[in-house]
């Protein structure tokens, strides 16, 4: 099932189980898609975006909240942090499972290999080919550092 229908099956459970909090992170997620939907028909992509971009806008949505419970933990705020990951729960119940770092590795053997990069001018084509096979499934922002190191 495709991840609108399935945030949309379980934004309508949510409506019916009275979940307040749980609906209204289905809704912000609802919200972020649709958004993006209107910024990709105005470029003239009629079908708005598609499944990696709805990952990617989640994967988004789940590290802005991590950094929002970290910011609010520092300030004393343990209400507003364990709100941040409630809704980072739920966010992450559409994503798929994290990569463990063993295989991020092998991912980045095998993109390397994919590309036959040999120097870190080629680190952008190792990227862009993680990106299309593992959106959603590890950090690029962890993994970057790891491509760097094996490119130099």
């Amino acid at each position: 099932m495709e991840l609108r229908a399935k945030v949309s099956v379980a934004l309508k459970q949510a409506m019916k189980d009275k979940a307040a909090d749980r609906l209204s992170t289905l809704r912000l997620i609802n919200a972020a898609i649709k958004d993006k939907d209107i910024a990709a028909r105005a470029e003239g992509n009629e079908d708005g975006v598609g499944e990696a971009e709805v990952l990617a806008i989640l994967g988004k949505m789940s590290k802005q909240r991590l950094e929002s419970a970290r910011a609010y933990e520092e300030g004393g705020r343990l209400d507003l942090a364990e709100r941040e990951r409630s809704e980072i729960d739920v966010i992450e119940e559409f994503l798929p499972q994290q990569l463990s770092d063993a295989e991020a590795e092998k991912a980045v053997s095998a993109a390397v290999a994919e590309v036959g990069a040999d120097s870190i001018r080629d680190m952008g084509k190792v990227m862009a080919v993680l990106k299309s096979k593992y959106t959603g499934q590890m950090d690029f922002g962890s993994v970057g550092p790891k491509v760097k190191e094996r490119l130099s």
